[in-house]
């Protein structure tokens, strides 16, 4: 995709000559005649590099400059002048200007300053985007079965431009998943733009999603590039999307259709390129029979469907996420803990309503209020809310348990004891019970019929 290159000078001549010459050379070029002039056209449209005369009527140079490096701080800007001197190349240089080129300019020094400062703008974009994901800890933990077959999709889907609906509770990780798939895509040296469409308000989602013309409605003071403007080339993530009005999603689905779109209150029409990740912890199929959500829509954006597993269904990757938010934590300065193995089998117990993230902000809370290095089943048994009695199976105890026994077998003992004494504490009232030990009244019959409890 051809770069766009914004040339700011007061003199025609230097910028049709500087608009042939670029032309040429592959690049698209925008022109403006002075600073307010150029700073608007910087609000309205993508650019790469600008070209900045210093010494212009009105707004000079060196002010445009601090106000693009307000904005735009990584945007490469390339100062000419035909008055320059060493102090003010020093001026520009230190306000962070890439080069300073002297009129009449050279265009051979020209095309190799921008190509030079281009090279530099994205090699800082790819550096600081290896960063981010690698701060952000994307990889999915766990290695059982569930994640095992959810890893492997994401790997065979993520190369590929195949549109993808993440689908999952609140609090199991869609966005990480998102998150996973971007950086194994061809992409990820590309940003990810992100959008929370249960966290915008309706009458502004629009103007995210598509941008805006200065003056299209009460409070848009300048014009706005949307989500779909900036992911051009690269990836959206469309995070809740079974929140978005009919009104908004008709919209969405022409856009996806036919990848382009027009500005809140304005007429241009933008051609964009984007690969789109939704995700949602809605049932989309009773959404669609209740009228709330588009059928169509919903055919298009489940072109590859990936279901992330609740962490009830993951049990035996509590230990190993454990792990990791305990040395996530320490990195934030609460120190090192270690959950003694009685104490990750408690945990496994527990239902965890909350998920994922249920999980990593109760261990943060351990590492906060506990004061001990080590974290014993009595300590996470208080603060799961369990009774000291109920921390041990109540009839076999951990330490009757048979050494010949295998670990799904004591396990099964365990939940059994569990649930006994849950359900004896409620007198047998399970919407009560499974409202207390955070499962849904339906998963818990299901457990109980499992575990012959059903029949007592």
């Amino acid at each position: 995709m051809a770069k766009t290159i914004l040339i700011i000078d007061d003199e025609a001549s230097i910028r049709e000559s500087l608009s042939g010459i670029l032309s040429d050379e592959g690049f698209q070029t925008l022109s403006a005649e002075d600073g307010p002039q150029g700073l608007a056209l910087l609000e309205e449209e993508p650019i790469d590099l600008v070209l900045l005369d210093i010494w212009m009527p009105g707004l000079d140079g060196l002010e445009v400059l601090k106000q693009i490096r307000e904005s735009q701080a990584e945007l490469p800007v390339i100062m000419i002048s035909g008055h320059g001197t060493i102090e003010t190349a020093v001026q520009a240089t230190r306000m962070g200007a890439y080069d300073f080129i002297e009129k009449p300019p050279s265009y051979d020094k020209i095309i190799l300053a921008i190509n030079n400062a281009l090279d530099l703008a994205r090699l800082k974009k790819e550096n600081l985007i290896l960063r981010q994901q690698s701060q952000q800890a994307s990889r999915l933990t766990g290695s059982s079965p569930a994640m095992v077959e959810l890893k492997q999709l994401v790997t065979l889907v993520a190369p590929t431009e195949a549109w993808v609906l993440i689908r999952g509770e609140h609090g199991t990780g869609k966005e990480l998943v998102a998150q996973s798939i971007h950086s194994l895509s061809r992409n990820a040296v590309k940003p990810m733009i992100e959008l929370n469409c249960a966290a915008i308000p309706e009458e502004l989602i629009e103007s995210e999603l598509f941008g805006h013309e200065k003056g299209s409605f009460t409070g848009a003071t300048a014009s706005r590039r949307g989500k779909f403007d900036q992911a051009d080339g690269g990836i959206l993530f469309l995070d809740e999307i079974g929140d978005m009005s009919l009104k908004t999603q008709a919209k969405v689905l022409r856009i996806l259709q036919e990848q382009k779109f027009e500005r809140v209150g304005g007429s241009k029409t933008i051609q964009v390129e984007v690969r789109v990740l939704a995700a949602t912890n809605k049932d989309l199929e009773q959404e669609i029979e209740k009228g709330a959500f588009r059928a169509d829509l919903y055919y298009r954006l489940n072109v590859v469907p990936i279901q992330v597993p609740p962490l009830r269904e993951r049990l035996d990757d509590i230990p190993l996420l454990v792990a990791d938010f305990v040395a996530e934590n320490a990195k934030k300065g609460l120190g090192k803990k270690d959950f003694r193995p009685e104490a990750l089998q408690l945990m496994m117990q527990h239902g965890w309503p909350g998920n994922v993230r249920e999980l990593r902000n109760f261990v943060e809370r351990v590492m906060i209020i506990c004061p001990a290095k080590t974290v014993d089943a009595a300590k996470v048994g208080q603060l799961l809310g369990l009774v000291p009695g109920e921390v041990a199976p109540s009839s076999t105890g951990m330490a009757a348990l048979s050494p010949t026994l295998s670990y799904k077998e004591a396990k099964k003992i365990f939940e059994r004891d569990f649930l006994k004494a849950r359900l004896a504490g409620n007198e047998g009232n399970i919407s009560q019970t499974a409202e207390q030990i955070g499962l849904e009244r339906s998963h818990l019959h299901r457990k109980m019929k499992a575990l012959s409890l059903d029949e007592e």
